[in-house]
């Protein structure tokens, strides 16, 4: 009886009490001494990157990932690296990584940037429209894919992504592309169009410049009359 006891509350034990102390020990927060040393590792990649050290740095985030294997951004960070150096799989294979860990659309337009570089067009375009599924409001996004697009001789859908991209940053550099479209296909009339929406453009952009200068403190005049009305107190 005393047996069947023992086992009664051990398997009572395993079944409630032991999860809970196994979940206490995973929630457990790692030591000051690994955060810094975390902290260190990180400053030493990006300090390696920013000056052009490219072993140095991959050693820095290789080390990161042993010690954490599922931290997203270092596999970011590490296809980054591996773009730059031109070690396309390498760097697909990281970003890849980075986006099943953590569903970012930066992973996904940085795959579909090595892809548009390597000449795999299709893969590129799938790629971007898979990350503004994700974020919408990036006017990158749609003019990466414009580029993508344009490539595979998709003229109008290039030219819609231009146009969700201008539609975000009204930018006379969005614009231009358009134009630079329909020049290489000699479209006039879209040509004479365009080129009015850029005439256009920067005639707001220059109104806005000038209704902010009109608009905005004069600091020097605050600063004079702020000296006068201490000198009277005094």
């Amino acid at each position: 009886m005393i047996g069947i006891a023992l086992i009664v509350i051990l398997a009572l034990w395993l079944a409630f009490l032991y999860p809970l102390v196994k979940r206490k020990d995973a929630e457990t927060p790692r030591s000051a001494r690994y955060d810094m040393q975390m902290k260190k590792l990180w400053s030493a990649a990006q300090t390696s990157m920013r000056d052009h050290k490219p072993l140095r740095a991959e050693k820095a985030l290789l080390t990161i990932l042993k010690f954490d294997e599922k931290n997203a951004a270092a596999y970011n960070r590490l296809g980054i690296l591996y773009a730059k150096e031109q070690k396309f799989d390498e760097a697909i294979e990281c970003f890849e990584i980075a986006q099943s860990l953590d569903n970012d659309p930066s992973s996904l337009h940085n795959v579909g940037l090595i892809y548009l570089e390597t000449g795999a067009y299709e893969k590129a375009v799938m790629a971007f429209e898979q990350a503004i599924e994700l974020e919408n409001d990036v006017p990158a996004r749609f003019i990466a894919l414009a580029k993508a697009r344009e490539r595979l001789g998709q003229i109008k859908g290039a030219v819609d992504a231009l146009e969700s991209a201008y539609e975000l940053d009204h930018s006379t550099n969005t614009l231009r592309q358009i134009l630079a479209i329909h020049e290489a296909t000699g479209d006039t009339e879209a040509l004479a169009d365009t080129t009015a929406r850029i005439e256009a453009q920067i005639a707001e952009n220059a109104m806005a410049k000038s209704h902010a200068k009109r608009t905005r403190p004069n600091t020097t005049v605050r600063r004079a009359r702020t000296s006068t009305t201490r000198r009277k107190q005094i």
